[in-house]
This record gives structure tokens, C-alpha cells and sequence, in this order.
């Protein structure tokens, strides 16, 4: 697995995010109140919605366009709605964030 350094820990707000733009389209990166870091496609699954500029509540996103809420630690939405974000495995090492741009997630 080949991991990319993105910078630091305080460089994302807490109960905010940062958005990583790749070949591959934007990933947006998410740190909780409790510190952990999680890494979703910047699109919500209903219309692709920028996650990135969403609510962080716990472990979850609210999309800013129509409220949907997803799972930071999968992608997927939460219940009644259905579909996936796209999830990226993210680390935190000393400090220093990094993400595998392989998503473990298929994009729904």
C-alpha cells in the first residue's frame, strides 16, 4: 500500500476538513472532535455535494445541499438514504496525516 503524506494533524480543524485534489478527482479529509481522520470522494452520493464544506458531527458528514448524512468511516449514508461516498484509508503518524489513494469503497 502506498500511502501519501498530506501534512499536518493541525493543518485540519477539528470537526472540520480539508480538501486533497488527485488525478483522480477531489478527496476531501475529515478530523473529529476526538482527533481521528477519515477521507471520503468530495461528492455526496445524491447530487455531489462538496462533503468537504458539510457539518462534522461525531463520525458523520452532513452534506450542505440536501442534509444527507454519511458514515466518515465507510461513505456510506445513513439510512433511509442509500449510496456511498467512497471511502479512502487515512493514517495519522506522528503527528502527519496520509491517505492511500486507492478507495476501499466502490463509488455507488
Amino acid at each position: 500500500m502506498s500511502w501519501l503524506e498530506i501534512g499536518s494533524l493541525d493543518d485540519i480543524p477539528r470537526l472540520g476538513a480539508r480538501v486533497v485534489r488527485t488525478p483522480q478527482g477531489d478527496i476531501a479529509v475529515f478530523r473529529t472532535l476526538d482527533d481521528q481522520v477519515f477521507a471520503l470522494r468530495d461528492a455526496c452520493p445524491h447530487k455531489g455535494g462538496p462533503l468537504s464544506q458539510g457539518i462534522v458531527h461525531g463520525h458523520r458528514v452532513t452534506c450542505p445541499l440536501h442534509n444527507w448524512k454519511i458514515e466518515l468511516a465507510s461513505g456510506a449514508a445513513v439510512a433511509p438514504d442509500e449510496g456511498c461516498a467512497g471511502h479512502y484509508p487515512a493514517r495519522v503518524e506522528n503527528g502527519r496525516v496520509s491517505l492511500n489513494l486507492a478507495p476501499e469503497t466502490a463509488n455507488a
